[in-house]
């Protein structure tokens, strides 16, 4: 790497860490607000007694396709889409696109 290369990479991290730091910056007034955040999975035919009776390890045919992500919202306005996956013994959500 030339003297000049290693300046060039040299500033554009310094741009990019400037950038970084603006970006977190922007964000801290509301860090600390509450918000609710769901994922919309359609559950047909359920009953009110079925949902009573969920305990842990209950598997529920929620008619959703695999492979198809499902909304993700924030406060009721929709944020983006994910996939539903397994984590363990939890169940977890890859955001995969946001709106």
């Amino acid at each position: 790497m030339s003297a000049a290369s290693a300046v060039v990479a040299t500033v554009q991290g310094s741009i990019a860490e400037k950038q970084a730091c603006n970006e977190e910056a922007r964000w801290q007034p509301v860090l600390g607000l509450n918000c609710s955040l769901s994922v919309d999975i359609p559950l047909p035919g359920i009953k009110v007694s079925d949902f009573v009776g969920l305990r842990p390890a209950t598997v529920v045919n929620t008619g959703w396709a695999v492979a198809r992500d499902v909304p993700l919202r924030v406060n009721g306005i929709l944020i983006g889409w994910g996939e539903l996956e397994g984590a363990g013994s939890h169940l977890a959500l890859r955001v995969t696109e946001l709106a």
